[in-house]
Order: C-alpha cells, then structure tokens, then sequence
C-alpha cells in the first residue's frame, strides 16, 4: 500500500495538508483499492504564518499542562470538517511524570488551538457505548474516547488540576454530595467497574459502575454535540470554557441514585453560566430494581432538554415554557435518543423508549417511534385533542 499526502501551493509556498491523504493498494502489481480525502484548496489560509510559533507556545503548554520537546516545529494544513482549511503551526508537548504525549495544532493566523493530537491510549471506562441503548447491549471498556476537538485537555482537566475521579471539566457525576464522586480503578484513568444486574443499584460495585456509565456518556455526548455546533459561544456546559465565548462555570452535575424519587429523571437548565442539573432515580418495576444510569436513552432524553433550553433564546434557557413548546422538548429529546441508538446501524427500525427501564417491550410510550403507520398511526391533528406537555408520548 502507498499513502501520500497532498500538498498545496498557494502564494508558490509547497504546505503538507496533514489529514488530506489517498491510499492505493496494489496486488500482483494492480491496484486492487483506492481511498483519499482530498480537499478543495481554494479555501486555503495564506501559506504565510502571520504568528511566530514561538509566541503561542506558553499558552499551549499551560492548556496541556507540559513542555513542549525538542522536536522542531512545522507548518502545515489542517482540512476542517466545515472546509476551511487554516494554516497551522505543529509541535509536540509533554509531561512525563502525568504520561501525556501530544502534537498541538495552533493557527498560524490566529493563535487558536485548533487541534490535539495524543500520542497516548489514556483514560478508559467499563460503560455502556453512546450508540447503544441500555445495559442489556452490554458493557465495553471503551479506551480513550474523548474528542480532542471538543475536550482538548481531556475529560479530567479542570482549570490546571488532573482529576482521577469522575470529576471533570464537563461533568460531575456523584452520589448523595457532589464529593461523592467514583475514583480510578487503578492508575491510568482506568474506570474498570462491572455492574452486576442480579443484586441491587446500591450493591457491591455497581454505584461505581453506574457513575462511571453517567461520566462517560455525558463527556461523550458533550463531546459528540460539539462537533455539531453545540460549543462554548453556544452555551454549552463547561467548567472552564478555555477563551472560546460563553459563561463558563457550568458543568453537567449528574446526580446517580438520587434519593428523592424513583422511576425517573430530570434535568433542570438554568441560564449559561450555572450548572446544569441531571438527576437520576432507581426504577422498582423490577426486583431488583434497577439503575437509569444504565439506561443511555433516558439519560440522552434528559440532557437533550438542556441542549434545546440553551439553543433556543440565547443561553437564557427561559423560551421554552409553554405547553406547547415542552411536547415539543419531549420530542425533540426523544428523537435525539433514537438517533444515537441508530448511528451504528444504516438500518431503520422501531425506536422503543426505556423497555428495560419498564421491563416492558412497549417502553415508557404508548406507541413506538416507526415509519409504520400502521405501528404508529398517530397524526399531526391527534394533537389537537391532547393537553399535557407528555400526551402525545406517553409518561416520562
């Protein structure tokens, strides 16, 4: 196989674009397969950096938290996923004694860290994938999930400390006190608990495992929503919101085994720059019961409700207070769920709505979300006969 970058030559400058690249395969001297991922060049920055390399280097190292090494810095491109393609400056940063190995991508234009790579399989967490729907999908460990794009500094960087609990820049995931926080299984930021469902939430290790789970998939679906436009100049929820516009001070407190309630869960929105609240219950449908945490739809569901609260009015999370606009919160939130269980799969299928949670094929909805109207006969005008912010979905 040959793989080979293409450069461009704007302003008679010869730059790299380093993630424009194709790939020929040849057998018995034929090429048997070809892939590439060119880019139109004509919204190329200036080949000219306008900021020496040397300037922004303190900031990056601060960000990183270490030192950049004594490998020489270089210019390239950087094909970005809205087909800008800035001008950057590339260069290594480590820190020996945290274990941390990065290439920094900053635009040689602006200064902005546009891109971290890391060098190293860091942080991995026993948990259910964002793109399947409850623990009977099964547990993985999931190794290094975090999107450098979106959690440049990782999960568990807060404003210069490294956390080794589930505390973190994006979210807090606790029990009872927001001290009450689950700490690495063992060094590495490794989060290795099983959940064993034939005992009780409350049982053995499964609060560590149920935290662990909330951890892991709000980190995944903040950093999976960033890519989409959900950021910091966009109200999102961050600690620190690294420069980038917005409030800050602002996480995802995810209550796990909430002792205020059962059988459900909510999220409360306040205005950017407070945290956002997600607080989840035990279900008793079961014997044993049985953990909403280890139910990714329904924990999807609720944060969706802060994503549409902060998107619509500006950050003030004060527009959607009508009847009709909470049915449509509740639609929207749901939708979103049904879209990640569905990322995984080209096929299309009947979304059923917290079944284990319910211990009910049927779910928490009268009726399944379905292209079937014969599943699912529900018309814009049933609308018309419904008077509850949940009626059109069932309860939840």
């Amino acid at each position: 196989m040959i793989t080979a970058n293409r450069s461009v030559t704007p302003n008679n400058f010869i730059v790299p674009i380093a993630n424009a690249v194709a790939n020929v395969a040849f057998k018995n001297n034929k090429v048997v397969a070809f892939g590439q991922s060119f880019v139109d060049t004509s919204k190329a920055a200036d080949s000219k950096p306008s900021i020496d390399v040397s300037t922004v280097v303190s900031k990056v190292e601060g960000i990183l938290q270490g030192k950049k090494n004594d490998i020489e810095p270089t210019v390239k491109y950087l094909a970005q996923p809205d087909g800008s393609i800035p001008l950057v400056h590339a260069f290594q940063v480590q820190n020996d004694n945290a274990g941390t190995f990065y290439e920094a991508l900053v635009d040689a234009h602006s200064g902005e860290l546009v891109s971290v790579t890391d060098f190293v399989a860091e942080a991995s967490y026993r948990a259910v994938p964002i793109y399947k729907q409850d623990i009977t999908q099964g547990l993985e460990l999931i190794t290094n999930p975090s999107l450098p794009s979106a959690s440049p500094s990782g999960w568990h960087y807060v404003r210069g400390v490294n956390t080794t609990v589930t505390f973190g820049n994006n979210v807090v995931a606790y029990k009872g006190a927001t001290t009450g926080t689950t700490k690495q299984s063992s060094s590495g930021l490794v989060f290795d608990y099983t959940y064993n469902p034939n005992v009780g939430p409350t049982a053995g290790s499964n609060v560590d495992a149920a935290r662990t789970n909330a951890f892991y998939l709000i980190n995944a679906y903040h950093d999976t929503l960033y890519q989409y436009g959900f950021t910091e100049s966009k109200f999102n929820f961050q600690y620190d919101n690294l420069g980038k516009g917005g409030a800050g001070n602002d996480p995802v407190l995810v209550s796990v085994q909430d002792a205020s309630g059962v059988n459900n869960a909510f999220f409360a929105t306040p205005p950017d720059g407070q945290p956002g609240q997600c607080t989840t219950y035990i279900f008793t449908y079961t014997n044993p019961n049985r953990d909403s945490v280890l139910s990714n739809d329904i924990v999807i569901h609720e944060l969706t409700h802060g994503l549409s609260n902060r998107l619509t009015g500006g950050g003030t999370a004060a527009c959607l207070q009508t009847l009709e606009s909470r049915g449509l919160g509740e639609g929207w939130s749901d939708a979103v769920a049904d879209w990640f269980v569905h990322s995984a799969s080209p096929q299309i299928t009947d979304f059923v709505f917290l079944p284990w949670l319910y211990n009910n094929p049927r779910g928490a909805r009268t009726r399944p979300y379905s292209t079937s109207t014969t599943t699912n006969g529900y018309r814009y005008a049933d609308i018309g006969q419904m008077n509850q912010q949940h009626s059109a979905f069932g309860p939840s």
